[in-house]
This record gives structure tokens, sequence and C-alpha cells, in this order.
């Protein structure tokens, strides 16, 4: 899955580079953000597929960030990683919308696999806008066909 662009944001510098090193091992493609503004100021520059995201930091937290990233970018999968966590921020978070909530230290061959599953997720929340789009659109020859591709995928 070398075409995953991950975006991971955390207050806490060498742990943000030391994880984004690790991804990168996988063949992912890795930008940081160490505080809320900067990630949302990266959003608009570029979307990554998956963000990882920290809920305690010293100007946005993760929650307030994770509201804003799934309304502005619903395709964005948010999954919360951090040291800090309760059953209370865990369940807000998936209610806002977050894909998964992991704690810290996390393994980071289970933290791959959950940027994998989310990518996954993903595509086919873009290929359901795709098709929903160009039903709506009354395009159902181009709606059937990507009906067909994904078909073919499995």
């Amino acid at each position: 899955m070398k075409d995953i662009k991950v975006l991971l944001v955390d207050d806490e510098e060498e742990f943000v580079k030391t994880l984004s090193e690790r991804i990168k091992t996988r063949e992912m493609g890795s930008e940081v953000a160490f505080n809320g503004k900067e990630a949302l100021s990266k959003l608009e520059e570029k979307l990554p597929d998956v963000m990882i995201l920290d809920f305690k930091m010293p100007d946005i937290d993760g929650l307030q960030i994770l509201e804003k990233v799934k309304k502005a970018y619903p395709g964005v999968q948010v999954v919360m990683l951090t040291a800090h966590g309760t059953a209370e921020i865990e369940s807000k978070a998936r209610e806002l919308g977050a894909f998964d909530y992991l704690q810290k230290p996390v393994n980071i061959e289970t933290l791959t696999k959950v940027i994998e599953k989310a990518y996954t997720y993903k595509q086919k929340f873009e290929n359901t806008m795709m098709a929903a789009t160009f039903a709506e659109a009354g395009d159902f020859e181009s709606a059937k066909k990507l009906s067909e591709k994904k078909k073919k995928k499995k």
C-alpha cells in the first residue's frame, strides 16, 4: 500500500518524528504537524488519506480538530492516538467520526494495520460517494462501470 498518505499530528516532536520515520519504512507517505493549527493548515495544502491525531495538544484539542476535519473533509480517516484517554473521550471521538482510537504507546505493526484498514475504508467511502454522484446526475452508465470495477477488485 505505497500510496497511503498519512498526516501525523502530535505536540511531542521526538515521538512524531520517530513515528514518521517508521511509517515511511512501511512505504507510506508521511507528513507531520506539531499542533492543531499547523495540522489544519497542512490539510488545506494537501489532503492525507489518514490522519493520526493526538488528543492532548497545547493549542486545540484533538476532538476539536477531529470535528473540523470530518465536517470539511469527510473522506479523511482520523485515528485518535493518545496517552491521556478515557472511555468518555473515546466515545466522543467515535461519535465525531474517528475511524479508530488507540492508546500510547502503540505498536507500529498495530498502527500500520489500522492505517491500512482506514485507507481501505476511505477508498470504499469515495467510491460510494462517486457512484451516488453519478446516479444523482443521471449518469447511470458511469455508476454501473464503477460498480463493476469494485466487484472485480473483490
